[in-house]
């Protein structure tokens, strides 16, 4: 338990730093004197200066931060933010938001040129070294499934009832199994990460419309390898369709919303959320995990660009305001709007944490 808390707060404060360097990188690259790099929140631990700026390691390990010169203030030097061109200073605050999608594209590129991506295939497939297997990709709350302790990710090994024993990768006759054995005991081998487990489960007879006698949705999957040659390729191509896939999914979720029909795809999560999920993503094999790091790679890069005052896309919309108007926003006005925005930000996320917090009791 304890180290897989920390190879999530260390995941999410690389992902942070990563982040950050991008910001950095630019701003070196465009001769703006960055005057701290810090992993971590202050208090600080420890520091060192090297050239013009102080790399630090900070007590709080939930991000990393960079303080750049003429960045919350005006500066007439010629190191300053302020005194940079539009361009540069746009492109400065853009680094970050590329930084997310290159940690994407290099984790997919690993991911599918060393061990493959999980590709769903129908009961049909067949293809000459592959080895198809059936995945659970939703577990319904409350179902018998969670209730059994079954987890997404999880992959269905065999079904078992009496004398009878399923050895099958096809989803067709695993949920003719489940059928044919409601309100009776079956036992489900499933494999979770590197770890064999065997789950006893009682399939519904009567489930609610749309949820299926255990309460799971399944796939058949194949893992999907490429030549490493072609996987940097394969590894931009999956990041920009997720990257649109996110937005549609969003929409999609907001309308059945509005419609009144329940939808799992909407759902917000705070610090704490993301941590458990992270975790169960780490149970289930460092290929889920990686695959989940680049999600949320794709999520934050999207997030930041919104046109939200204390993110990225806030601070670029600002930069469309100067274009437009010809003269920067007024400095002091751009920062209680920042602050007020801010404010917003952390009370939405305070309010969403202690959900989260209320769902593990």
């Amino acid at each position: 338990m304890l180290l897989t808390i920390i190879i999530v707060l260390f995941s999410l404060v690389l992902l942070t730093a990563l982040h950050e360097l991008g910001h950095f990188l630019l701003a070196r690259k465009f001769g703006v004197r960055v005057e701290e790099f810090g992993i971590g929140y202050p208090p600080r631990i420890f520091g060192k200066k090297i050239g013009q700026t102080i790399y630090s390691l900070n007590l709080l390990p939930f991000g990393a931060f960079v303080r750049i010169l003429g960045d919350e203030e005006t500066d007439n030097s010629q190191e300053s933010f302020s005194q940079k061109t539009l361009w540069q200073r746009a492109l400065i605050l853009a680094g970050g938001v590329v930084s997310f999608w290159l940690v994407a594209v290099i984790i997919f590129t690993i991911i599918i040129g060393v061990g493959g991506i999980p590709t769903a295939v129908d009961d049909d497939f067949a293809q000459a070294g592959a080895n198809p297997f059936i995945q659970i990709l939703q577990v319904v709350p409350k179902s018998p499934a969670e209730l059994a302790g079954i987890k997404p990710g999880d992959k269905i090994i065999n079904l078992k009832f009496a004398n009878e024993d399923l050895q099958s990768g096809k989803v067709g006759e695993a949920q003719g199994f489940i059928a044919s054995h409601k309100g009776e005991e079956i036992q489900m081998g499933v494999m979770r990460g590197d770890q064999e487990i065997d789950i006893v489960v009682t399939p519904r007879i009567n489930p609610p419309m749309g949820e299926g006698a255990l309460g799971i949705a399944m796939a058949r999957v194949v893992l999907t390898k490429t030549a490493w040659y072609k996987a940097p390729y394969k590894g931009v191509e999956i990041t920009i369709q997720q990257t649109k896939n996110i937005p549609l999914t969003l929409v999609k979720a907001i309308k059945s919303k509005m419609q009144g029909q329940k939808n799992n795809d909407l759902q917000f999560v705070g610090p704490i959320g993301l941590g458990q999920i992270m975790g169960q993503a780490l149970g289930q094999g460092w290929g889920n995990f990686l695959m989940l790091i680049a999600m949320i790679s794709i999520w934050m890069a999207l997030f930041n660009l919104l046109p939200i005052p204390a993110l990225d896309g806030g601070r670029l919309l600002f930069l469309g305001i100067e274009l437009i108007r010809r003269k920067p926003v007024n400095p002091v006005i751009e920062k209680r709007i920042t602050a007020v925005f801010f404010f917003i930000m952390i009370g939405f996320m305070a309010l969403v944490s202690i959900k989260d917090v209320i769902k593990l009791f």
